[in-house]
C-alpha cells in the first residue's frame, strides 16, 4: 500500500463522518414527519405520486403537511410488498425468456436459458444485482471492504485475487448481517434485530425492564428477531453443503482445496445476505447455481422481510411506556459495546467454523 492509498482511504473516512451528522439528522425528520430544507421541492413530487396512486391524503398539524389518511397495517404492507414483487419477478423473467421476439435487437440474440432468466429476475427483484468497475489497489480494498458491509454489490476487483485473509474480510462483512452502514434496500433492521437481542438478553441478566424506544420487548419480538438473525445463516450454510456434496455442486469448483470452497460459500453468502458481489473463479453460470442461487436470493430477501414487518406492526400496536428506574439504557458506551458483542457473538460464530475450512486454513497453508 502507498502513501497516496493511505491518504485516499483516511479521506474517505474523513468525509464520512463528516456526513454522518447532517444526514443522520436530515433522515431524524424525515422518520419523525418534521419539516427538511427539502420539502418545497420534494412535496409537491409526493403529492403528485400520491394522486396518481390513489392514496387519500390529509393535513398533519405541526408536522409534514403531507400524511396518509389511513395507515397501513403491516399485514396488509407484506402482502402489498409481495405482490408487487411477483409482478416484478414475473415482468422480468418474461422479458428475458422472450428476447429474441423483441425489436431493437440488431444482434439478433436468443432468448436467455430458463435458470438464467430465474436467478437474474430474482437478482434484481431482491435488489441483490450483480455489478462490476475498476479503480486500482488501494481503492479495491477500501471498496471491497465497503461494498460487502453495506450490501452494496459493486466490485472493482476480482476478490477471488485477494489474499486468504483478505477474502475473510469480505466474507466476514456479509456474514455480520450487513449491519455495518445498513443494507442497500433494507436499511438498519438487521441491526435493530440485534438491537432487541442485545436488550432483551441484558434485561434478563441484570433484572431490568426490556424496553427499546419506549416500547416493552416482548418474547414475540423475541422470537421474530431470532428468525431474522438465524434465517441467514441457515440459508447461506445449508446451500453450502449441498453445492459441496452434489455432483452438479462440484462439477464447476474449477479450484480445488480450501479456495474452492471459500468460492462457494463466497457465493451463497452474497447471494443470502443480497449483496451480489462475486468471488470469481466458481463456475456460476448453469442450471445448479442459477436455480439454488435464486431460491437463496428469494427465501432471504422475503423470509426475513416478514417477521422484520411483525416487529413494526406489533411495536406499533403498544403504547410508550415512561423511562423508569428500571429501564434499561440504550444510549450509553457500555451498551453500545454489549450490541458489538451481541453482533460478533451470535452473528460471527455461526461461520467460525465454515471460515476456518475455508480462509482461515488456505492462509495457514501459504
Amino acid at each position: 500500500m502507498t502513501i497516496n492509498g493511505f491518504l485516499q482511504i483516511i479521506l474517505y473516512l474523513l468525509l464520512l463522518i463528516l456526513l454522518a451528522k447532517p444526514l443522520g439528522s436530515y433522515m431524524a425528520r424525515v422518520y419523525e414527519g418534521k419539516r427538511t430544507l427539502l420539502d418545497p421541492v420534494l412535496q409537491p413530487v409526493e403529492r403528485l405520486l400520491y394522486r396518481l396512486l390513489g392514496v387519500r391524503l390529509t393535513m398533519a398539524p405541526g408536522s409534514n403537511p403531507v400524511a396518509a389518511a389511513e395507515e397501513m397495517r403491516w399485514q396488509t404492507y407484506a402482502v402489498a410488498m409481495l405482490l408487487f414483487s411477483v409482478v416484478s419477478f414475473v415482468f422480468l423473467y418474461a422479458l428475458q425468456r422472450i428476447q429474441a421476439l423483441l425489436p431493437l435487437n440488431p444482434e439478433g440474440l436468443g432468448a436467455v436459458s430458463a435458470d438464467s432468466s430465474f436467478n437474474t429476475a430474482v437478482s434484481f427483484v431482491s435488489n441483490t444485482n450483480w455489478q462490476g468497475y475498476g479503480f486500482g489497489i488501494p481503492n479495491s480494498a477500501l471498496w471491497a471492504t465497503v461494498t460487502t458491509a453495506a450490501s452494496n454489490g459493486s466490485v472493482n476487483a476480482m476478490h477471488d485475487s485477494f489474499m486468504p485473509l483478505g477474502g475473510l474480510v469480505t466474507l466476514l462483512m456479509m456474514q455480520l448481517g450487513e449491519v455495518v452502514f445498513g443494507g442497500v434496500g433494507s436499511g438498519l433492521y438487521g441491526m435493530l434485530a440485534f438491537v432487541i437481542v442485545a436488550v432483551f438478553v441484558s434485561g434478563l441478566m441484570v433484572g431490568r425492564t426490556p424496553e427499546y424506544l419506549g416500547k416493552k420487548i416482548e418474547a414475540y419480538e423475541m422470537k421474530m428477531a431470532s428468525l431474522v438473525i438465524l434465517i441467514m445463516p441457515l440459508i447461506v450454510l445449508g446451500f453450502t453443503a449441498l453445492a459441496l456434496v452434489l455432483d452438479a455442486g462440484k462439477a464447476t469448483i474449477y479450484n480445488p482445496g480450501a479456495h474452492g470452497f471459500s468460492e462457494v460459500l463466497y457465493a451463497f453468502t452474497s447471494q443470502g445476505n443480497n449483496n451480489g458481489s462475486a468471488f470469481a473463479g466458481l463456475g456460476a453460470n448453469n442450471p445448479f447455481y442459477n436455480t439454488m442461487g435464486g431460491l437463496a436470493m428469494l427465501i432471504s430477501r422475503f423470509w426475513l422481510a416478514i417477521p422484520i414487518l411483525a416487529i413494526a406492526g406489533s411495536l406499533a400496536r403498544k403504547k410508550k411506556v415512561p423511562t423508569g428506574a428500571g429501564t434499561l439504557p440504550t444510549h450509553t458506551p457500555l451498551f453500545v459495546g454489549w450490541l458489538i458483542a451481541i453482533v460478533l457473538l451470535v452473528g460471527a460464530l455461526n461461520f467460525l467454523p465454515a471460515l476456518a475450512l475455508g480462509p482461515i486454513v488456505e492462509q495457514l497453508m501459504l
